[in-house]
């Protein structure tokens, strides 16, 4: 199926789950059905689990140092920080770390809110970075959709294989981390251990590493809430680096398999449109495209050709740089 018909299923799903009641409506199908952004302004509304996007923007698919795969998901928009963000790390990583180009994951839905695969991702503040290098080509439609995102533990294991593991892994997640946009960064805990047993003398910015199961092929990156929205703070994280029991606490507890005569699991009933902020609800309902154009936003003036291709952070608007 190509993306075309892809996002058109998606349209189509959406409205017929805003036809339904209110108390009926899966948040989830709701905004998964929703293919265009909306909202008078641009604003992340909620929290990051249980929220929505205003006036996102979307990733392009193509810059001089990133190629955003997974395409057909429609999950590639985000608060203008993220995308602005999301250009500079990879200029940086580029530049400094060895790093090519990152291919990149999920975002959010071009409205924000509940998406299947995701407990958080909803108000356009969280990324999925792939821990495999872009290519030194453009990947074609079938390969970003197909491409396999191998992972760095062992086998059957939970630490890092030694084969696959390289410098520019800590150095690229280290970069994230050390950006001051960012509150934390997911990864696995047999990726954070060895984190912990390579990071070397400069240490601060572990504590805003934090194990989480899965992601052992990506790491996730969320960025703090941006000034004057509607987004609320997390805690702080602790102090602490993190690298002591309370790493070991995963392996021994958490990652192992439950006890033989342990209940099973029971998931969580689908979070309705009602649980949402009152803004979301307004906003899945709202007319697509009803967000303000960039140039009314502010946007930056063209790039000249040697432009290098990243936003500065004052101007945080997406400036598409197809590779040759």
């Amino acid at each position: 199926m190509g993306v075309r018909a892809a996002r058109l299923i998606l349209a189509a799903c959406g409205l017929m789950a805003l036809a339904l009641p209110a108390q009926a409506q899966v948040a989830r199908e709701v905004f998964g059905g929703l293919s265009q952004p909306a909202g008078a302004t641009r604003d992340a509304i909620g929290t990051y689990a249980k929220g929505c996007l205003a006036g996102g923007v979307q990733m392009p698919a193509d810059g001089p140092h990133w190629q955003d795969v997974r395409r057909s998901r429609n999950k590639s928009w985000g608060h203008p920080n993220t995308i602005a963000f999301l250009q500079r790390f990879s200029q940086a990583a580029a530049g400094n770390d060895n790093w090519r180009g990152l291919l990149l994951g999920d975002i959010s839905q071009p409205r924000g809110g509940p998406a299947v695969g995701h407990a958080s991702h909803q108000i356009g503040l969280d990324a999925d970075v792939y821990l495999t290098e872009m290519p030194a080509r453009r990947l074609t439609e079938e390969e970003r959709e197909t491409m396999d995102m191998p992972s760095l533990l062992r086998r059957s294991a939970l630490t890092v294989d030694e084969a696959k593991w390289r410098p520019e892994h800590l150095r690229l997640i280290r970069r994230a981390a050390l950006d001051r946009e960012v509150d934390r960064i997911f990864v696995h805990p047999g990726i954070k251990k060895k984190l912990c047993e390579t990071a070397g003398g400069d240490r601060s910015w572990l504590r805003k590493v934090r194990p989480t199961y899965g992601h052992d092929y990506h790491f996730h990156v969320r960025l703090s809430c941006p000034a004057g929205t509607s987004c609320e703070k997390q805690s702080p994280v602790p102090a602490s680096e993190g690298c002591d029991a309370s790493l070991q606490w995963w392996f021994d507890v958490a990652l192992q398999p439950p006890p033989p005569d342990a209940p099973p699991y029971k998931p969580k009933p689908p979070m309705q449109l009602s649980e949402l902020p009152r803004a979301c609800v307004a906003l899945a309902r709202a007319p697509a495209g009803s967000a303000p154009a960039l140039a009314q936003a502010g946007a930056a003036p063209a790039l000249p050709p040697a432009a290098t291709g990243f936003l500065p952070q004052s101007v945080p608007l997406p400036s598409p740089r197809p590779l040759p």
